[in-house]
């Protein structure tokens, strides 16, 4: 954990552009400074939220279960994204509808839920974050719907592909398929047979434990 000091200088160089400088202050006083390895929960199903992360380093992916337990793709939360649905919760005074995973090693704050409205009352630029965290999600959340209602699975995969590509800032995706087929909420079996529609398509190039995205 960082010292105040080396964690405020940290969110400035991070957040000069986004935040007041007396709110950055107060972030860097109130807020946890944590580390998590791949594959950990920060956030998790029916928590009881106490702490709201913001990424500071890394890619965290956020989904929450159907009513037959099956985990379903929201977004990502990308260097300076905090999750909308944790916020909507803690002001709502409900337990976590989501859960958060790291996809990568990151690097994360976590500011104490009691500072939201605070935070909304003080600072203009914290109003101006909140809502456009709200109106990005959503515009994801259309993008996800949009792309179940419109388009076949075959665009649907590329689609992820790319956007995986792009959020992880690397052509190169060392991804499973069973992980895509967790994603995309559809069999291991079905996205093998369309990553190799794809490979043949030239649009990816499959190789072992390696998904090349091109044009991405």
């Amino acid at each position: 954990m960082k010292n105040k000091a080396l964690l405020k200088a940290q969110l400035m160089a991070c957040f000069s552009d986004v935040f007041e400088t007396p709110l950055i202050n107060e972030i860097a006083e109130h807020s946890l400074h944590r580390f998590y390895n791949k594959g950990d929960i920060v956030v998790d199903l029916d928590m009881e939220m106490t702490h709201i992360p913001i990424i500071i380093n890394g890619l965290v992916k956020v989904t929450r279960e159907d009513i037959h337990e099956n985990e379903i793709l929201l977004y990502f939360l990308e260097e300076g994204d905090t999750c909308a649905c944790s916020i909507i919760n803690c002001i709502s005074k409900q337990k976590s509808i989501i859960r958060a995973t790291t996809e990568v090693r990151a690097e994360i704050i976590e500011f104490p839920v009691n500072k939201i409205e605070e935070w909304m009352i003080k600072y203009k630029s914290w109003r101006v974050y909140v809502i456009d965290s709200y109106h990005h999600r959503l515009e994801e959340l259309l993008v996800v719907i949009k792309n179940l209602a419109f388009k076949n699975l075959d665009n649907r995969l590329y689609a992820y592909l790319s956007h995986q590509a792009k959020i992880r800032h690397t052509e190169d995706l060392s991804i499973t398929h069973r992980e895509i087929a967790t994603d995309l909420n559809t069999s291991r079996v079905v996205i093998s047979r369309i990553l190799k529609v794809l490979d043949q398509k030239g649009k990816i190039k499959l190789s072992r434990h390696n998904i090349h995205v091109f044009g991405s």
